[in-house]
């Protein structure tokens, strides 16, 4: 019993040093990490400007003074923006909720985090983002694109990560440094700053842009032949052109104006009956003005209007995510709002007036004829783009 008991005593001394000895093999055998700091300055720095493609008709994109336009800004951009580095757990992107086909949306009602935790509110497109100049977001918190892309690497509900964890992780990151250095010109990789990562990912943003080459585009640029009898009432009727053809004023395009028929402005489009603007379950806009000198009440319970360009790709709609179908939001719509004291001031105006202060709203075709017309917005061609697509396939 004694020598049994030796003998299991030396078996077992002998597989501890066993595996002592493969865990230090193994660490021995692991590369070390990369420093924090190293010079750069091997590397050659000479930046390309960059010249955002768009159609003739867009207007000139706006360009901050600080962050111009470069080849090599955008790639790292694009790159930082694919990379699910940014973050905690490195299983999230920003494309994660953007995505090329739906229109840089994720289909989602609202989007969920690296921690299975549904957020309140539905991801907005980016498509044409950079030509919104009044607040990011649903409620226009963020005043540029770069203060916006800082926001979601520490967003507790997404990528709960910290500036200071990830810059960490691109200082000391086999590609990274190389990177910045081409783009931002940094001598050592010690320079590394969330600054400069959220500009690079604002450059990628700002190249989102339409291709002009939509069913809607064609129309407007002279090809008359482009839309059928059904597509062009809908066009009328969003645009309220449609008075010399018996058709009636659907109030669209006061919210979605503009080019990009985005308009960029704030609105309580009617979802909601509450007795108050404190009922709100999701105070919008007011909870980004609500500390500013002069706060407004009635921006409670109002939102950014979302680009109509791509719409039928970017389901599901409203900030919440609360309608599957543009039919559905027509439907909502056509109830002439609730009557709550902010709501937009044409949503109790759709269709023809009775003659009474009421509206008769849209008629079966005339929905219809507006839904096919906001599909004549779809654009095949950007969301195919293989300039913005993940560079990691």
């Amino acid at each position: 019993m004694k020598n049994l008991v030796a003998k299991n005593s030396l078996w077992l001394a002998f597989a501890i040093l066993m595996a002592f000895t493969l865990i230090a093999a193994c660490h021995t055998d692991d590369p070390d990490p990369l420093p924090v700091t190293g010079d750069l300055t091997d590397i050659p720095y000479s930046p390309q400007p960059y010249t955002i493609v768009k159609p003739a008709n867009f207007p000139e994109v706006p360009i901050p003074a600080d962050n111009p336009m470069t080849l090599e800004g955008v790639q790292l951009g694009r790159r930082l923006f694919y990379d699910p580095i940014l973050s905690a757990d490195s299983t999230m992107s920003c494309s994660t909720c953007h995505m090329p086909q739906g229109s840089f949306t994720d289909n989602k009602a609202v989007s969920t985090g690296i921690d299975h935790i549904s957020g309140r509110r539905s991801s907005m497109s980016l498509l044409n983002v950079a030509y919104v100049d009044k607040g990011l977001f649903w409620d226009g918190r963020a005043p540029t694109l770069e203060a916006q892309a800082l926001r979601p690497v520490e967003d507790v509900i997404e990528m709960h990560n910290t500036w200071v964890n990830l810059v960490g992780k691109l200082k000391t990151h086999a590609t990274y440094p190389a990177l910045f250095r081409k783009a931002f010109g940094i001598s050592n990789r010690s320079e590394i700053t969330k600054e400069l990562a959220v500009k690079a990912i604002a450059q990628f943003e700002r190249i989102l842009i339409s291709s002009g080459k939509s069913k809607y585009d064609e129309f407007i640029s002279g090809n008359v032949d482009a839309f059928d009898d059904e597509e062009i009432d809908g066009k009328l009727m969003f645009f309220d052109e449609g008075k010399d053809y018996n058709l009636p004023d659907a109030q669209c395009f006061h919210c979605h104006g503009g080019i990009t028929l985005t308009g960029g402005n704030f609105f309580n489009n009617g979802l909601d009956s509450v007795g108050s603007l404190d009922e709100f379950k999701d105070l919008g806009r007011w909870e980004a003005t609500r500390f500013n000198p002069h706060p407004d009440t009635l921006d409670k319970g109002k939102f950014r209007a979302p680009t109509m360009r791509n719409i039928a790709l970017s389901a599901p709609y409203m900030h919440d995510g609360r309608f599957q179908t543009l039919e559905q939001v027509l439907d909502q719509y056509n109830d002439n709002g609730f009557g709550v004291v902010n709501e937009g001031a044409f949503l109790n105006q759709i269709g023809f007036p009775n003659g009474d202060g009421t509206f008769t709203g849209l008629s079966a075709y005339q929905k219809k004829a507006v839904i096919k017309f906001l599909h004549t917005l779809t654009d095949t061609v950007f969301v195919n783009n293989p300039d913005i697509q993940d560079p990691f396939k």
